[in-house]
């Protein structure tokens, strides 16, 4: 396992790689995509696998005011979502609080000159100084890397958006919000269709919000959204337009002796993501990381303690905000180990198959080339600590893994780090057993 880039310039706030895993897109509190490419074997060593680098980079959203609202609109970039390749150019959704825009990035190689009515300058030529017609060429030029607008999709959302997903029909995405859920075409700007709206009549009996939403990944009716409450609520366009009611409801019943201040707080859902057969559902709330059976609406398949030596520490966490952190999650390409971060640049990986799991950490004294990571290991406060085991009471909470994503089909996984952006890959198998 082994880190190849890692950029100090930007404070990432999503990620996503491609269909294919060639490219990853990563989006900044500055408004800002930076997109990495994969770069073919080299030829020397043709069982290398190639390194990520800079493919391009553009800015995709900048601040704004609604002087209605008397609102300032941030430029962070909230989700990136790729859309699967139909042809040489790529297509990415990328989203600030309000305003969802639809990016064209392609490549040109050559360039046409021997124009009839333009000099080489483009500048319109007098008529009546052509006297001879001549076919214009296509001229080999250096590679250049175009990102366009093509679509920007904007006041439809009261609230900040949460979410974006794209559906498996290719026509379709939708946009999630702390309370409505709308369904857009990508090639209609000007409408989207509201499918869930949890607003009440009277907002002082607002209980939950919406913290996510995911379309199916191969069922392009049903979609899934979480709550604040910690619930899963399963949705089938095809039984209403508005799908307020749901079909089915994930939730796992309280231990009424658990129960604290914190209990709500902790157990709101921060990500949930389909796995790739689209049979399981993947959540993360602050403390643990959930797998759900589709099929079993009671309590989770299987339960992943994350960072469970917190829970003496609540109180603080609480006070300097930290309780509120939205940690994503991410499967790897055969559904068979989960991904999700934690504080002090570690990161969790559990294996569904052995149960085992291990913490890593991202950090440049791992960042050398062929570096394998060490497992590291938190123990609770008062606990025994053996060597190179680090104390619950010395973690950086300043230092933290929000953003995850996986490779769809290799054992490559990016993390964001703070301001720093690593990409492993390789033996991430061996560090399970």
């Amino acid at each position: 396992m082994y880190e190849i880039f890692h950029p100090v310039f930007l404070i990432f706030a999503s990620m996503s790689f491609n269909h294919t895993g060639e490219l990853l897109a990563t989006g900044d509190k500055g408004g800002r995509v930076v997109i990495f490419q994969r770069e073919p074997e080299s030829k020397t060593e043709p069982f290398s696998q190639g390194e990520y680098n800079v493919y391009s980079t553009f800015q995709s959203h900048e601040p704004e005011f609604d002087y209605l609202k008397s609102l300032e609109i941030e430029e962070k970039i909230n989700k990136i979502r790729w859309l699967p390749q139909q042809n040489a150019a790529h297509f990415l959704l990328s989203t600030n609080d309000k305003t969802i825009k639809l990016w064209k990035v392609s490549e040109r190689d050559k360039r046409p000159e021997g124009y009839n009515l333009k000099d080489e300058e483009g500048r319109i030529k007098d008529i009546s100084t052509v006297t001879s017609l001549q076919v214009p060429v296509l001229k080999p030029m250096d590679l250049m890397v175009e990102v366009t607008p093509r679509r920007v999709f904007a006041n439809a959302h009261t609230y900040h958006i949460n979410s974006i997903s794209v559906n498996s029909d290719y026509e379709t995405y939708m946009s999630a919000d702390d309370l409505r859920i709308n369904l857009w075409n990508l090639d209609i700007t000007d409408r989207s269709f509201n499918i869930v709206d949890i607003k009440p009549a009277n907002m002082e009996d607002l209980t939950e919000v919406i913290t996510a939403a995911e379309f199916h990944p191969h069922h392009c009716n049903l979609f899934v959204y979480s709550s604040s409450k910690g619930t899963l609520r399963l949705c089938d366009m095809r039984e209403a337009a508005l799908c307020d009611k749901h079909s089915k409801l994930f939730e796992e019943p309280e231990d009424p002796s658990a129960r604290s201040f914190f209990s709500e707080i902790i157990s709101s859902v921060s990500d949930v993501k389909f796995s790739h057969s689209g049979r399981y559902l993947l959540t993360r709330d602050y403390l643990t990381a959930k797998v759900w059976d589709l099929n079993m609406e009671s309590k989770p398949l299987e339960t992943y303690q994350v960072h469970d030596y917190l829970r003496s520490k609540l109180c603080s966490l609480y006070e300097n905000d930290c309780i509120f952190d939205k940690f994503e999650c991410a499967w790897n390409g055969a559904d068979s180990v989960i991904m999700t971060g934690a504080y002090n640049n570690f990161f969790r990986m559990f294996d569904r198959n052995t149960k085992r799991d291990v913490t890593l950490e991202a950090s440049r004294e791992s960042s050398k080339p062929r570096a394998v990571l060490k497992p590291r290991r938190v123990c609770a406060a008062g606990g025994k600590r053996r060597k190179d085991d680090i104390s619950v009471d010395s973690l950086d909470f300043t230092k933290k893994i929000l953003h995850t994503a996986w490779h769809p089909t290799e054992n490559i996984i990016a993390i964001a780090a703070t301001n720093n952006l690593y990409i492993f890959q390789d033996k991430l198998n061996s560090e399970m057993h």
